[in-house]
């Protein structure tokens, strides 16, 4: 049985919809608007959201951008299900990140069957990242629940790539796959095994000192011990200027950009892609939940991503 979580502020409709997906097995919570609905999945995070769009206070647009935004909670799947059924509305409907869009009045039997092929989507791909390989969704929330239970400090880095999509648009996305496949392995190895004798810092305090999952596009997490956040992330940051630099050659890495067109049709230098890191420091007995968590590493991404490429920001959660 699925939880489903459905946002609208017609009770009407929210009674209609939660009776007819209750009648196919599912259990079903409502939300008469977008920030009950945002609280609701903090508290307890769906199989599948469902959103109507024009709502008081916070649009479904609005609910699915911020839901895709916080990493540990990117991975479900929303459904917008809306009386404006324009493709100006379904275009920002995907753009701001939802899977499906379903337009009111609708069929029962077509709800019943977007609903059920979403779910079968998420259950495929939610363990394990297409690109990369490595864990993603389920397995690293199962792997944060773990830490919690040793109720011991730990540290988790939230990775990204700057620059990333110059280099994605003129290189091709086949090598773009490559890369971000090369660093995953990489980052296994950073996180998995002490760091190399050239490091500033070393791992300390656990056995087996980390984990690493794939979030999606170039977003990596990696756990590691309380004070190991640091020493991985510069270990990880060397690494992909390594990938890089075999992408783009010798002279490109010593210049740090390399040259192509822009969208003008011009040639300009564009930066490499290179690493932020926000480091959250967890302490068990502060815990709140995944969601919470996403939230602020998203946030702190933010403001290491403001600050410039390459910046390591580290806090205490």
């Amino acid at each position: 049985m699925s939880y489903l979580l459905f946002a609208d502020d017609n009770e009407d409709m929210r009674l209609m919809v939660r009776d007819l997906l209750q009648a196919t097995g599912h259990e079903v919570a409502l939300a008469p608007d977008g920030l009950t609905a945002l609280a609701a999945v903090q508290a307890r995070e769906p199989d599948l959201l469902i959103l109507d769009l024009a709502m008081p206070g916070m649009t479904g647009f609005e609910v699915c951008r911020a839901i895709k935004r916080n990493p540990f909670t990117s991975r479900i799947p929303v459904l917008m299900l809306t009386a404006q059924g324009q493709v100006e509305s379904k275009v920002q409907g995907f753009e701001s990140g939802a899977d499906d869009y379903l337009p009111k009045p609708f069929d029962p039997r077509e709800l019943r069957a977007r609903v059920a092929a979403l779910l079968r989507l998420v259950k495929r791909e939610g363990d394990r990242n297409p690109t990369s390989g490595l864990p993603g969704g389920r397995a690293i929330e199962d792997e944060l629940e773990r830490r919690i239970k040793r109720k011991q400090p730990f540290a988790i880095c939230y990775l990204d790539f700057d620059n990333f999509k110059p280099f994605a648009d003129h290189f091709g996305f086949n090598l773009a796959d490559r890369v971000i496949r090369e660093f995953g392995e990489a980052l296994g190895r950073v996180a998995g095994a002490k760091p190399s004798e050239d490091d500033e810092a070393t791992f300390r305090g656990e056995e087996a000192p980390g984990f690493v999952g794939h979030i999606g596009g170039d977003d990596f997490l990696a756990i590691t011990a309380e004070d190991g956040g640091e020493a991985l992330a510069r270990s990880a940051a060397r690494q992909l200027r390594e990938i890089i630099g075999r992408a783009v050659g010798a002279e490109a890495l010593a210049l740090g950009a390399f040259s192509g067109p822009g969208r003008d049709g011009q040639v300009r230098l564009f930066p490499l892609a290179r690493l932020s890191t926000a480091i959250l420091i967890v302490r068990p007995e502060r815990w709140v939940s995944t969601s919470h968590l996403g939230s602020l590493a998203a946030d702190v991404k933010r403001r290491a991503k403001a600050r410039g490429p390459g910046t390591i920001l580290v806090e205490e959660v």
